[in-house]
């Protein structure tokens, strides 16, 4: 078995408790690497263990040969047998359902939350979690500017947003980010809009927000376009140039060392300026990495401080009720003290297909 890795042990040193016990699948997948739909991960101060059931086991002892991971056979009560001797655990709090801390308090362990000192390591992220971001980043990219020459007039948003999936997976993704928006014409208005079964149209607004996953990482991105420009679109053209002014505007002016809160009113301050921030109705950005939202979060209550190795989203948006909306989004890091885009296949001025 290898030794604990330093930023598992600076963790678990930080939790304060005596082992940690993590159930959730992006956890799990954070500490071993390997991807599984149950398990527990328990950390002690001197190894690491994956709990894996029979359906993973043989899976996970091959790929974590090597590493600084041992792949224990079982399930939860083998789980406990390895922190027997322990008092106090370190759980993730906002990702552990009541029973299950009821169910281990009434085994006569105190619980502490670990995610402050979780939270404080997956922000950064290390030149490998970058490097996958990256790349699913590009898969999305590609994947999209592939199906634009396929969208046509009647196509509804489901088969779009079916399209891109596939295409998704085809480049190598393992799944999508999160449920694949499209929104046709007014449908645009709503931020999160169902994707639902209205069909195209000559002249309509197409928003699409989609985003996937390579090896348990994802990427988000959004771009609004027409499809067809039918001359009366006068006042969506003049907001879409605000909204781009915005998200390029944080990417040029944003600094390490500012916080989400900051970051977040250089986008709301150039709109402020168009009079439209009443209609940007969510926050600028929210951070990506095993989740597809993470910290740090850039809103008008972001408190946390910008560093290097920060993933977030630039998403500036408008939405006009019932008419059309606008949100222009790039995956970024901080780099250097600035931000960086992770794309660079896609325009981000407006396209009429």
């Amino acid at each position: 078995m290898g030794m604990l890795r330093e930023e598992k042990r600076k963790i678990f040193r930080e939790a304060g408790a005596d082992a940690l016990f993590l159930e959730p699948d992006f956890l799990r997948r954070y500490f071993t690497g390997f991807y599984s739909t149950d398990g527990y991960v328990v950390v002690t101060e001197s190894a690491c263990y994956f709990v894996a059931d029979p359906r993973y086991f043989e899976a996970a002892e091959k790929a974590l040969k090597g590493t600084d991971v041992t792949v224990v056979a079982g399930a939860y009560a083998q789980a406990l047998e390895l922190v027997q001797t322990c008092k106090m655990l370190g759980v993730p709090f906002p990702f552990i359902t009541l029973s299950s801390a009821e169910a281990l308090r009434g085994k006569g362990f105190a619980l502490v939350d670990c995610m402050p000192a979780l939270k404080k390591a997956m922000e950064i992220k290390t030149e490998r979690e970058l490097s996958l971001i990256q790349t699913a980043c590009n898969v999305a990219e590609d994947a999209l500017l592939s199906i634009l020459p396929e969208i046509k007039e009647g196509m509804t948003e489901s088969e779009v947003a079916a399209l891109l999936e596939y295409r998704m997976r085809q480049l190598g993704a393992s799944g999508t980010s999160f449920e694949t928006i499209v929104a046709f014409g007014a449908n645009s208005s709503v931020p999160h809009h169902e994707t639902g079964e209205t069909k195209l149209k000559f002249g309509d607004i197409v928003l699409i927000d989609f985003g996937c996953k390579v090896e348990g990482y994802c990427s988000d991105c959004t771009r609004t376009f027409l499809f067809g420009d039918d001359g009366k679109h006068e006042e969506f053209k003049k907001v879409y140039g605000e909204v781009l002014k915005a998200h390029e505007l944080v990417k040029e002016t944003v600094k390490a060392g500012m916080t989400g809160k900051e970051a977040d009113e250089v986008a709301r301050g150039s709109l402020r300026q168009a009079g439209l921030d009443k209609y940007f109705t969510h926050s600028l950005g929210h951070g990506i990495g095993l989740m597809i939202h993470e910290y740090p979060t850039l809103s008008p209550r972001g408190e946390e401080v910008l560093r290097d190795g920060m993933v977030f989203s630039d998403e500036p948006g408008v939405y006009v009720a019932g008419k059309y909306g606008v949100r222009i989004e790039d995956s970024c890091f901080m780099k250097d003290g600035k931000v960086q885009t992770f794309m660079h296949k896609t325009d981000r001025n407006l396209i009429v297909l």
